[in-house]
Parts: structure tokens; sequence; C-alpha cells
């Protein structure tokens, strides 16, 4: 926050393969900076940063128009086809301390389809990378992002008989958190409307957390 009439929030994108997490993070940045497709296998080996442009109109500071910028760190999905968990832990770490080590990770959004059910094992496997990364706070800094929420309306479910109808894994996971959840249709939010909407929703959860930051050093 050098720029007292600018904010930027750092972002980080956990998930499984296929959940829709590099287009999330696209989604949000509003760009195609994460290469994002179907594949039989695991499509992102590495870590890699993407940046957004200066964003208007979503906050405002001490009486006037601030701007957003949105910093997003994709990641490789766990459980990985060709990484072991260790691998995958060490590689997310490592790209945290790097490119926030210095102002912080606002928030890590767990990202999981609304079109599947969560499995306890699943939700076991990832909530505990989760806490291994972001330690024993990471419920204040973890917000859940549901792909594919348009296939999940075309069902007929609305978000309030969606999570209704949810498992007791997913409705006891969103409690954890303190119910930071999202709804994300990946391909309406590249249009700038819902992708405020989403940004405006993040705001409010990293304001709920006193724009509390964790910051991760280099071992």
């Amino acid at each position: 926050m050098a720029d007292s009439n600018e904010m930027t929030i750092n972002l980080v994108v956990l998930g499984k393969t296929q959940t829709g997490k590099s287009a999330a993070g696209n989604s949000l940045l509003g760009s195609a900076d994460f290469e994002s497709r179907l594949c039989p296998s695991s499509v992102t080996t590495c870590c890699s940063l993407g940046r957004s442009g200066r964003i208007l109109g979503l906050m405002r500071r001490n009486g006037r128009e601030s701007a957003l910028r949105v910093r997003v760190l994709d990641t490789p999905s766990y459980p990985h086809s060709a990484l072991s968990k260790e691998q995958v832990r060490a590689t997310v770490r490592a790209a945290l301390a790097q490119h926030f080590g210095e102002e912080g990770l606002h928030l890590a959004l767990l990202v999981l389809r609304a079109d599947l059910p969560l499995c306890p094992d699943e939700s076991d496997d990832t909530v505990q990378l989760i806490q291994e990364l972001l330690g024993p706070t990471w419920k204040d800094f973890t917000a859940i992002l549901l792909t594919h929420a348009d296939k999940a309306e075309e069902a007929g479910y609305s978000e309030e008989t969606y999570l209704h109808s949810a498992s007791s894994t997913l409705l006891s996971l969103l409690s954890s958190v303190q119910d930071k959840y999202i709804f994300l249709d990946n391909h309406n939010s590249i249009i700038k409307e819902e992708r405020n909407i989403v940004l405006r929703k993040l705001l409010n959860f990293i304001q709920r957390n006193n724009y509390q930051v964790l910051k991760h050093r280099k071992e």
C-alpha cells in the first residue's frame, strides 16, 4: 500500500486437478495469464504470478476513489498427476515466499467444483495441505471458490437451494472458514460487471480480517 490511493490484494489459488483453478485466476485478473484447458492430466506443474491492471470503481478511501490491483499466484493442483504432495508443498511455499514474502498474502482461495459433491477424503487432503502452507490461522486467510456455478444453476439450483442440499463435508468446511465463499461462473466472470461483484466480495472478506496478511519467509 505504498500509494495511499491504490491498494494491491495478493491471492493464491489452490485446489484439485480440473476444478477450474487456473480459469478462476484468469477470471479474477480479467486476463488469460494462466493456461487453462481440458486435459487428462494435471495442466499446471509450477507456480506463476499474474497481475491485473488498475481497477477503478470498486473502493473508496478517505473520501476518494481508490484503484485496486490484483495479484494471483496460480499453483500446481493437489493431488497431482506427476508431482508428490511434498513437491507441491515445497513449490507453493517457495513461491509464496518469493512473490508475497514482503507484502504478505491476503487470501488463499480453495477452488472446488459446484457441480461435483465434496467427499470427506478429498476435503481432508486439501485442507491438510492448506494448514501446512498457512499455519494455525489458516481459517482466517482461506475462502472457498465454487466454480462451474453455471452448471449448478442449469440443474435448477440457486445458491440458497444448493447450500441446503450440499454435503455435510462441504457445509462443515464453509463453516470452518466463517462462510467465506463465492460462487463463480468462469465464463460470466470475464464480464467486467460479474468480475467486479466477485472482487467486491473478496475485498469484504479481507476487510473482515482487518486487512491482515500472512508472510512467508524464504527457507
